[in-house]
C-alpha cells in the first residue's frame, strides 16, 4: 500500500507536472554564490530545533516540556499555544531571552493526517484576506490552502505576540517552521508588521514550498524583513508548487548541499545547480527523505 506522503506525492505530481517549466531568463543568471562559516550556521541551529518543536503538542509546548527537542532551548519562556495537529496546525509563542527574541513556531505536514495534507494540494493563487493583509497591493496573490491555514490562528498569533511584547519588552519576533508550518510562518512574516508596524521581522523557515506569485515575492523582497529560507539537499518541496503556475520564491534562500556545506543563493528561485532550482530540476530528481533534515543536525518532526 502507498504511504500517504507517496500518495500526496503522486497528487503533487498530478497537479503540478512532472518537470519544473526553466524559470525566466531573468532569474537563469549566475549570481555569487557564498558558503556560510560555521559560526552563522551554528547561529541557526536554535531555530532548527523550535521549528521541529512546533510538531509537538501544544500542551507539551506551553510547558516547555517536550524532551531534547525543548531542552535544545531551555531558557525559552512559553506564552501560548494552540492547535491540535489536524484541523489546526499546532503553533506556539514564547520568548527566548538567550536570543532576545519573541518566537512563533508553527507545525509542518504531518503526512499521516489527510487535512494538513489537502491544504498543501490547494494549488489555487488568491487575493490575500483584506483584513488580515489591509493595505496590500491588489496584484499580490498567495496559495489558497496555505491563506486559509494561517487564517485560523492569524488573531491567538497576533494576541499572542502583544503579550509578549508587553510582558517581555521587546519589539523583536522571528517566525520558523518547516514545511507547511514554513509556509504559515511566512505569511505571518507579512501579516503580523501590518498590525503592529514597530515589529523587527524575522523569518527562518526550513523546507518552504512557494507561498505566493512574483509580487508576493517582491512585496517582501522590498520589506524590512529578514528571510532566510533553509532547503535540504534534494529536496523537492521547496520546488513547489511551480513556477510554471505563477509561483515564485522570495529572496533568501539557503542550499545545504550533498557535502554538507550551506550555500547562501542570491535572488529569487536562483538556477543554479548549486541552489535547489538547478539542483532539483524535476520531482523525480528529488528525494523525498531529504525534506525532514538533517539541519545541522536537527530532524523535523521527531518530536
Amino acid at each position: 500500500m502507498l504511504s500517504p506522503f507517496r500518495l500526496y506525492t503522486i497528487l503533487l505530481i498530478t497537479l503540478s507536472v512532472v518537470r519544473a517549466v526553466p524559470p525566466p531568463a531573468e532569474f537563469r543568471r549566475r549570481q555569487s554564490i557564498t558558503a556560510l562559516s560555521p559560526s552563522q550556521v551554528a547561529a541557526l541551529k536554535p531555530y532548527s530545533y523550535y521549528a521541529s518543536a512546533g510538531y509537538c503538542a501544544a500542551n507539551a509546548t506551553l510547558a516547555w516540556d517536550c524532551g531534547a527537542i525543548c531542552q535544545a532551548n531551555p531558557s525559552f519562556q512559553p506564552v501560548a499555544s494552540g492547535g491540535d495537529g489536524s484541523s489546526v496546525q499546532f503553533w506556539f509563542v514564547g520568548f527566548d531571552p538567550t536570543l532576545n527574541t519573541i518566537i512563533v513556531s508553527h507545525q509542518g505536514t504531518n503526512p499521516q493526517d489527510i487535512l494538513p495534507l489537502l491544504t498543501d494540494g490547494d494549488l489555487t493563487l488568491e487575493k490575500p484576506d483584506a483584513t488580515l493583509f489591509p493595505g496590500l497591493d491588489s496584484s499580490i496573490e498567495v496559495h489558497s490552502g496555505f491563506a486559509q491555514e494561517q487564517a485560523k490562528t492569524a488573531t491567538s498569533i497576533l494576541g499572542a505576540v502583544s503579550s509578549a511584547i508587553s510582558k517581555y519588552g521587546t519589539k523583536s519576533v522571528t517566525l520558523t517552521g518547516h514545511s507547511l508550518g514554513a509556509a504559515i510562518a511566512l505569511l505571518d512574516a507579512a501579516y503580523l508588521p501590518l498590525h503592529i508596524p514597530e515589529l523587527v521581522v524575522t523569518f527562518i523557515g526550513y523546507g518552504l514550498p512557494r507561498v505566493g506569485d512574483q509580487s508576493w515575492a517582491n512585496y517582501l523582497d522590498a520589506q524590512p524583513i529578514s528571510v532566510t529560507h533553509i532547503n535540504n539537499q534534494e529536496d523537492f518541496v521547496p520546488t513547489l508548487p511551480g513556477m510554471f503556475l505563477g509561483y515564485h520564491h522570495p529572496s533568501g534562500e539557503v542550499h545545504i548541499v550533498d557535502s554538507g556545506s550551506w550555500l547562501a543563493c542570491p535572488g529569487q528561485d536562483n538556477a543554479s545547480t548549486e541552489c535547489i532550482v538547478g539542483d532539483v530540476p524535476s520531482i523525480f530528481s528529488g528525494n523525498e527523505s531529504d525534506h525532514d533534515g538533517p539541519y545541522g543536525g536537527v530532524e523535523m518532526g521527531s518530536c
